[in-house]
């Protein structure tokens, strides 16, 4: 508690790293809580894309005053905070990670009817919701995170939401209680005590299990879908075919269920509607491309995804300044890589997609899935299922942002708005 802190804060001194001061057993914990507390309170009068004091406080606040690098102390675990790109890559790109989603990306292409397939039905949705009126209000945060969930369920199992919102419901509320997990000190062992909150985790975690295990034994007739990633089988190390067993397609569709459904549905909570929303130039030259790409009817298919150049640009901006996760116990600092005015000039924490058609001058100046062997394997998932969503909403709708709207983002496991995301939309004439 006392050499063994004391003799990393000397050699990292060495090397001209600080931090705030550590704290025998709690560290810093109790300065982390007071400043992710008054970020949540903080409110704006104006919407600005300037975020890392509300999405990563301690950075913003202890960066000031110990520099880009610096040590700081969750309970008795020191953490090393960075937003250096040099060292962002360097360690990035020596860390081996593996996963078993590489074996799948190959039927990607595969999944997109059934993804076009959801979209239809939640535009369907829309359109009842709008009942022949010229505009109407939406709060979209929630209806994209349910679409993206229907996606998740049709690709994983081909099944539908409404057989795995039980999962989804399950998942939701380990998320909170993980959230405030990550913000309490963790005591050696103490997860073993049988605490409210501990049992309540076990319990969750066992009916997850059973939930997913279920719905594998109720879907056996997706393991001949060719197309399912999950259920299918792949080629192992030894060139051989072979299939996930039950407790690791459960393993596996936990991350999948939560990463997949959560970074998509974000990233097009804020690209497809609030920032084209408050830039109608963009959503403007979107609109044109995909009604160019895609025709006046036609729906969007895997061999035309590549044309929407602008889409992708878009998409881009929007991971850029609201990148999905903010760090981890190396404490890797996205948001303020990506609002970085030594990297991405004086115009930083704007929106301008057209700095994507310019090349990079550092491979870890924009990293919103990781870099080299630790990149996340489901990133290609992501963008298409982005693209696609943000082609059929622009042909169908133009929309702005409501006066409702409180711009707030706050970090709850994954980047997403506070308050919702309200949106206008206005149904376009075909």
């Amino acid at each position: 508690m006392i050499w063994v802190p004391l003799r990393i804060q000397t050699y990292f001194k060495k090397q001209g790293i600080s931090g705030p001061k550590n704290k025998i057993i709690v560290g810093n914990s109790a300065e982390i809580r007071r400043l992710f507390a008054a970020a949540a309170e903080s409110k704006s009068t104006c919407i600005n894309h300037d975020i890392l004091h509300r999405v990563a406080p301690l950075y913003y606040e202890w960066s000031r005053n110990y520099g880009k690098t610096f040590l700081y102390w969750f309970g008795s675990k020191p953490r090393l905070a960075m937003s250096d790109p040099d060292m962002i890559k360097e360690i990035l790109m020596n860390t081996i990670k593996s996963s078993v989603w590489r074996r799948g990306l190959l039927r990607l292409m595969g999944w997109v009817p059934e993804i076009v397939g959801s979209i239809a039905k939640m535009l369907e949705k829309w359109e009842g919701i709008r009942g022949g009126r010229d505009e109407f209000e939406m709060d979209v945060h929630k209806e994209l995170h349910d679409l993206s969930a229907d996606i998740i369920s049709r690709t994983a199992f081909g099944s539908s939401y409404e057989e795995g919102k039980r999962i989804f419901t399950l998942q939701e509320q380990q998320m909170h209680l993980v959230s405030q997990a990550l913000r309490s000190v963790y005591i050696p062992g103490f997860r073993f005590v049988p605490t409210e909150k501990n049992t309540e985790r076990r319990g969750l975690e066992n009916e997850t299990r059973e939930a997913i295990r279920m719905l594998i034994k109720n879907n056996i007739r997706a393991r001949e879908n060719s197309r399912n990633l999950l259920m299918s089988s792949f080629k192992n190390q030894e060139g051989k075919e072979d299939t996930l067993g039950v407790e690791e397609i459960i393993d596996e569709c936990k991350t999948f269920y939560f990463a997949g459904k959560e970074t998509t549905a974000n990233l097009l909570t804020w690209s497809s509607l609030i920032l084209l929303a408050l830039h109608q130039e963009w959503q403007n030259k979107a609109r044109e491309e995909v009604f160019s790409v895609c025709g006046g009817n036609d729906l969007p298919v895997a061999e035309n995804l590549n044309d929407l150049k602008i889409v992708n640009l878009i998409l881009n901006e929007t991971l850029r300044l609201y990148p999905p996760a903010a760090g981890n116990q190396l404490y890797f600092s996205l948001t303020a890589v990506h609002h970085d005015t030594d990297i991405w000039r004086e115009d930083g924490s704007e929106f301008n997609p057209s700095r994507f058609n310019e090349s990079r001058n550092h491979l870890a100046s924009f990293f919103p899935f990781g870099i080299g062997p630790r990149i996340c394997v489901g990133q290609n998932l992501a963008i298409v299922e982005a693209k696609i969503v943000l082609a059929m909403i622009i042909k169908h709708y133009s929309f702005i942002v409501s006066p409702t709207y409180v711009h707030a983002p706050m970090l709850f496991i994954s980047l997403q708005p506070q308050y919702g995301a309200q949106i206008l939309f206005r149904r376009i004439s075909n």
